[in-house]
């Protein structure tokens, strides 16, 4: 069974992850130069170039991937555990609606695919350095951080516990949890 301190465990490492990804988002990947003229960009910088090159699915898919799926993922699990942790603290169970954002916790994740983006990035960088001069930036080590945050949040989150934690009093016939919806480790 899951104890207070490992809901707070995990939400640190989720708040962690939050900030990380706030900075890989926001700063640039890695830096070119070559023949004089030095060049960087962010991953929405990557995403747009793709869109203006008329690569637009591609550009669609990493902005979903590399991008909202992660936030959407880490959002929706600052909420579940903040509401978890809240409850707790009060000795209430958690809201009905918690259920819900754990279920879609579980497809979010599996569409977070940073670390095939930072695999990508890696190969790029052995390919570019025969023809240029690049240098690793801070957006690289953040998605670097979150290959590695990802699975210790999922190995410290029970779902099992939360869907425990949900107030089903008021619930419709059938709507409790449909399996435990879980998305680390039970």
């Amino acid at each position: 069974m899951q104890t207070v301190d490992s809901l707070d465990r995990c939400l640190a490492l989720t708040v962690a992850a939050a900030v990380l990804f706030v900075v890989a988002n926001a700063t640039p990947l890695i830096e070119l130069s070559a023949a004089g003229r030095t060049s960087s960009t962010t991953i929405i910088g990557g995403v747009a170039q793709m869109w203006r090159h008329d690569e637009r699915i591609t550009a669609a898919i990493v902005a979903f991937c590399a991008m909202i799926a992660p936030a959407a993922f880490l959002v929706g699990l600052l909420t579940v555990l903040t509401a978890a942790r809240r409850s707790s603290a009060l000795g209430k169970q958690a809201p009905r609606w918690i259920g819900e954002i754990l279920r879609w916790i579980r497809y979010l994740h599996a569409w977070s695919l940073l670390e095939v983006m930072l695999l990508g990035l890696l190969v790029a960088l052995v390919k570019i350095t025969q023809s240029a001069q690049v240098t690793a930036d801070v957006g690289i080590f953040s998605i670097a951080a979150l290959t590695f945050l990802f699975p210790a949040i999922l190995a410290n989150f029970n779902a099992r516990e939360i869907w425990e934690r949900i107030e089903w009093t008021t619930a419709t016939p059938g709507s409790g949890p449909a399996g435990d919806g879980s998305v680390g480790s039970a």
